[in-house]
């Protein structure tokens, strides 16, 4: 990681169902993250939001036949180049990007700009797997279905909205998974991937699976690109989220977690990039998931409690 964090903001909600989560970045920044980072030593500069007009003023039932029910297709593609363009950017002059969302669809674009010149493996904290496709999605949100388009499930193919540089799936962690359809559990038990559930982080601690986690997909490639879901919290912890599942990580482990991350980068120099999404202030109670977002990315930036080690 460098000494310097870019923030990008990507106000989108074309990927979800409640609205709401456009507002994120707004609610992330006004609860401190650039205050957060500096605390950790990291220089920050925040370069604003991408483009994302809001999702009542486009067409929600506009469709692309060849990709069933994805809804927002056309929406989700602008908003994931620009992010991607950023991404870049902020890596070629030697910055961490900090994308901030948003639903999780900005991940297509993280990940097309974090692996533009580059391998990378991904470390997903989510209670989802996101491994969903226009076929099997029942909802047609594509913030269901990042990680299936970065691994180049079939039905991605040659599809522009889902274009990313193609992970190797033995580079791809899930971290606290709970809450996945019948057939994308079938596609993570395909795929060379490692999921841990929230059944290995109870029976193994925070410690043990993030260390595997970090291991695993950071090696042999350029870098690691860590996704963190609000929701991979409990709900008690991260109430503002649009898909709330009971039984996620707690207050302490999330950030211990996030700092086992900022650990094995300074051992390592693997976190590439990172995003932040699905913080929906309207559904939070007095901004706390929001200032808990601000903390977790600041923890994974090198924040302590006796200060930057």
């Amino acid at each position: 990681m460098s000494e310097e964090a870019r923030i990008i903001g990507a106000p989108s909600d074309y990927g979800a169902n409640r609205r709401g989560v456009d507002m994120g970045p707004s609610a992330i920044r006004y609860a401190g993250l650039q205050e957060q980072l500096e605390a950790a030593g990291v220089a920050c500069v925040d370069v604003g939001d991408v483009t994302a007009p809001p999702a009542e003023t486009q067409d929600a039932d506009k469709r692309v036949p060849e990709q069933g029910r994805a809804k927002f297709v056309e929406e989700v593609e602008a908003v994931s180049h620009q992010v991607a363009d950023e991404v870049a950017a902020a890596i070629g002059d030697g910055a961490t990007p900090l994308v901030i969302g948003g639903d999780h669809s900005v991940a297509i674009g993280s990940l097309r700009g974090a692996a533009a010149d580059a391998d990378v493996g991904t470390v997903w904290f989510d209670a989802h797997a996101d491994m969903n496709t226009p076929s099997t999605s029942p909802s047609g949100n594509v913030h269901g279905m990042p990680l299936a388009a970065a691994l180049g499930n079939d039905e991605f193919e040659g599809v522009e909205w889902a274009t990313a540089p193609r992970l190797d799936p033995e580079n791809v962690v899930w971290v606290g998974l709970r809450s996945v359809d019948d057939r994308e559990a079938e596609a993570v038990r395909e795929s060379a991937g490692t999921a841990f559930t929230m059944s290995d982080i109870d029976e193994h601690g925070i410690d043990e699976v993030v260390d595997r986690a970090m291991s695993i997909a950071s090696d042999g490639v350029d870098g690691v690109h860590v996704s963190l879901d609000l929701d991979w919290l409990d709900p008690n912890e991260a109430p503002g989220v649009g898909t709330p599942v009971r039984g996620g990580v707690t207050y302490r482990e999330a950030h211990h977690a996030l700092e086992l991350v900022a650990e094995h980068d300074g051992e390592h120099d693997s976190l590439r990039s990172m995003e932040v999404v699905e913080v929906n202030p309207i559904l939070d109670e007095h901004n706390e998931t929001a200032e808990l977002a601000t903390e977790l990315a600041a923890s994974a930036l090198g924040k302590r409690i006796l200060g930057r080690r």
